[in-house]
């Protein structure tokens, strides 16, 4: 509800404006704003960090395929920039800077327009933590938007400078399907990481439930929404990007795009798995506290029960009447203390018998 309530007041920036009119709606940031160009082709590779965005507006025009990595989106003048040049739709431009948007696929006359959530695994927190990511393919380029400095497309890099396998050789919609292979190959890490939790979240609750297992309980399912709204609109953008007749993506890439669409059904269904575990572990942690509620009355009521008629008698004993005849007994306080310790016994043999103890 906190992050829901967050969400709104963002939103509240965008009211009563033109459509199309970028506003940017996330986290304040005064860092510079970052921004690495990749030209390569099949021969060569060249790798620059550029101090002003016009520095990478010839890529438009080369022959070589264009990586072109804008680190920082909080600076709106700089996305406009960008998106004059490359003639970005308006609406394109919008939803750059808007990080609360969904992961979402649009197809324009130019360009495709990608929206992707990247996600982290904080070690420290034990949380995980969700960046937007905004792709835009266009014929011989393929410019990314990250709200931060830092990614997971390491590996997507040491491929080009290598010029192992077949990216080198492809278009730049073979780049594009890489960096969207590493978002969801990532998914896989988060799901492992979060597993590990699960499985020990639920030998705790089988265990010794405390009141903090219920908090990490709500914890992990606040995270598997997260998840959630993650991956079931990726599956419909990466449907889409690999099915539409788009002169942008190559025949020979739709393969690898259909490959992703399997990766990412296995992470929506291992989601699934976790929340229905998750859900079935809150289940079991009421259960087990009402049980152990239950045990401990019912060796309350057993005690309780054994001094009734042990009460009763030294009840009866305690009243100070003149005329009792066993007051006079030599022996009567050791037969009394017999008799209560013979009931006490025959009473815990019988709870025994009745499997109540």
């Amino acid at each position: 509800m906190v992050r829901l309530s967050k969400i709104l007041k963002k939103r509240g920036k965008t009211l009563g404006l033109p459509p199309g009119t970028p506003v940017y709606v996330g986290e304040m940031k005064k860092e510079e704003v970052k921004i690495k160009v990749i030209d390569y082709d099949e021969k060569q590779v060249h790798e620059s960090e550029v101090m002003n965005i016009e520095d990478c507006f010839a890529c438009k025009d080369t022959s070589a395929i264009s990586w072109v990595n804008v680190n920082g989106i909080h600076k709106v003048d700089i996305i406009e920039k960008v998106g004059k040049h490359f003639s970005f739709h308006p609406l394109i431009m919008e939803d750059i800077v808007n990080t609360e948007q969904r992961p979402k696929m649009e197809d324009f006359d130019q360009n495709v327009f990608l929206v992707l959530k990247m996600l982290d695994y904080d070690e420290e927190s034990g949380s995980v933590e969700l960046e937007q990511v905004s792709l835009i393919l266009g014929k011989n380029y393929v410019i990314s938007f990250q709200e931060r400095e830092g990614d997971i497309f390491d590996a997507v890099r040491a491929r080009i400078r290598s010029g192992k396998g077949r990216i080198r050789k492809m278009k730049a919609d073979y780049l594009a399907y890489a960096l969207l292979d590493a978002v969801v190959d990532r998914y896989f890490l988060i799901l492992e990481k979060l597993g590990e939790k699960v499985e020990s979240l639920e030998e705790k609750v089988v265990t010794h439930p405390q009141p903090e297992t219920l908090q990490e309980i709500h914890r992990l399912k606040r995270e598997m929404i997260l998840l959630r709204r993650s991956v079931w609109p990726l599956r419909e953008l990466v449907n889409s990007l690999g099915r539409d007749d788009n002169p942008l993506v190559q025949k020979t890439t739709r393969v690898f795009l259909r490959d992703v669409y399997d990766h990412t059904i296995q992470v929506i269904d291992t989601v699934e798995t976790f929340r229905d575990m998750i859900s079935s572990m809150h289940d079991t942690y009421l259960s087990s506290v009402s049980n152990r509620m239950n045990e401990t009355m019912k060796v309350l009521t057993i005690i309780a029960t054994i001094f009734i008629p042990l009460t009763f008698i030294a009840g009866i004993y305690g009243m100070n009447f003149q005329f009792m005849p066993e007051l006079g007994w030599k022996w009567g306080y050791f037969i009394v203390l017999g008799v209560l310790l013979v009931i006490a016994m025959i009473m815990l043999v019988f709870f025994k018998r009745k499997k109540w103890l």
